[in-house]
C-alpha cells in the first residue's frame, strides 16, 4: 500500500487532486474532519486541551474555536502548546488510519502535513501550488471575497519556494480549465506511482528537477 501526503495553499487545486488519488482507488484522510472527530472522542487530548488552556469547550461539548484562537494568535508559545498536543494526537489518529486501510492506497490532505511530522508517515509528499494571481481569482470566485480580503489570506500562507524546499514532488496548476488540470494529475499520479513500483524513490530536499507529465516541471 503506498502512502502519500497531499498539501498546498488554498486556491491552487488540491481537492482536485484529491479527487483523482480517490479516482485510483486511494482512500482519502481529511485532516481537518479527523480533528474535529477527535476533539468529539479522544479523551485525552480533550483532558490535555483544558489543562493547557482552561475550559476550551461549550456546554454541547464542541470546541470554542473563537475563543482558542484568539488566545493563541500571535502568540508563538501559546500556538507552540496547542501544536504540541495536537500534531501527535493527530499523528497517532493517522498511523490508525494507515494500519486498517485495505485499498490499493492511502492520501493524507493535511495543510501541515510537514510541521506536524505526518509527513513522515508517508512514501511521498506533494504540494499542488499555483501562482499567486490564479490563486487570486479561484479564491475570489469561490469564497465570495474581494481582492483585498482574498490577497490577505494568500499572504498569510505559505509560498510556492517553502513548499518546493519541503516537499517530495511540486505539482503546479497552470490550468485554467478544471479537466486539463484533472487530466494532468492522473497522468503525475500513475507515473508516481509507476515509479513506485520500480522500486525508485524521490527526496524534495535535494532540489533536482525531473519532467512531470506532458512536460510539465516536476521537482524531486
Amino acid at each position: 500500500m503506498t502512502v502519500l501526503g497531499i498539501t498546498g495553499p488554498t486556491g491552487a487545486g488540491k481537492t482536485t487532486a484529491l479527487e483523482v488519488l480517490a479516482e485510483l482507488g486511494f482512500e482519502i484522510v481529511d485532516c481537518d474532519a479527523l480533528y474535529y472527530e477527535l476533539l468529539r472522542t479522544d479523551g485525552t487530548l480533550r483532558r490535555k486541551l483544558r489543562e493547557a488552556f482552561g475550559e476550551v469547550f461549550l456546554p454541547d461539548g464542541s470546541l470554542d474555536r473563537r475563543s482558542l484562537a484568539r488566545r493563541v494568535f500571535g502568540n508563538g508559545e501559546e500556538l507552540a502548546t496547542l501544536n504540541g498536543i495536537v500534531f501527535p494526537a493527530m499523528s497517532a489518529a493517522v498511523e490508525r488510519k494507515i494500519q486498517y486501510c485495505s485499498q490499493k492506497g492511502l492520501a493524507i490532505d493535511a495543510v501541515n502535513l510537514v510541521e506536524s511530522g505526518i509527513g513522515g508517515l508517508c512514501r511521498a509528499t506533494v504540494a499542488v501550488t499555483a501562482p499567486p494571481a490564479v490563486r487570486l481569482q479561484r479564491i475570489m470566485a469561490r469564497d465570495c471575497l474581494t481582492r483585498e480580503q482574498a490577497q490577505a489570506r494568500i499572504r498569510a500562507q505559505k509560498s510556492a519556494d517553502w513548499y518546493r524546499e519541503n516537499c517530495s514532488f511540486l505539482l503546479e496548476n497552470q490550468e485554467e480549465d478544471r479537466e486539463a488540470f484533472r487530466a494532468l494529475v492522473r497522468l503525475f499520479f500513475q507515473d508516481l506511482l509507476e515509479m513506485f513500483n520500480k522500486g525508485e524513490t524521490g527526496n524534495g530536499s535535494e532540489g533536482m528537477e525531473r519532467e512531470a507529465p506532458d512536460g510539465e516541471e516536476e521537482r524531486l
